[in-house]
């Protein structure tokens, strides 16, 4: 099963990052873990300078943005 983090404060951003996640999760039938990690000391520990953060099976995959569905499907596909 995917582990998927969605790292930062809870800004607009981080939650359309979320819902684009889940929204091609659910395109693609694929089972996983969506955690939303708001904690500041936590989402420093991932060594990112920017939010939202986008963690796939505890690899930093994207940062201070919002990655298109086509990316998001590349990282997420097994």
């Amino acid at each position: 099963m995917l582990n998927v983090k969605v790292l930062g404060s809870g800004c607009a951003n981080c939650k359309k990052l979320e819902a684009v996640v889940r929204k091609v999760l659910a395109a693609q039938g694929l089972s996983a873990e969506v955690e939303k990690v708001t904690d500041y000391a936590e989402i420093m520990k991932w060594h990112i300078l920017s939010t939202p953060g986008l963690v796939v099976n505890d690899k930093v995959v994207s940062t201070g943005r919002i990655p298109g569905e086509s990316e998001l499907r590349n990282w997420l596909m097994p």
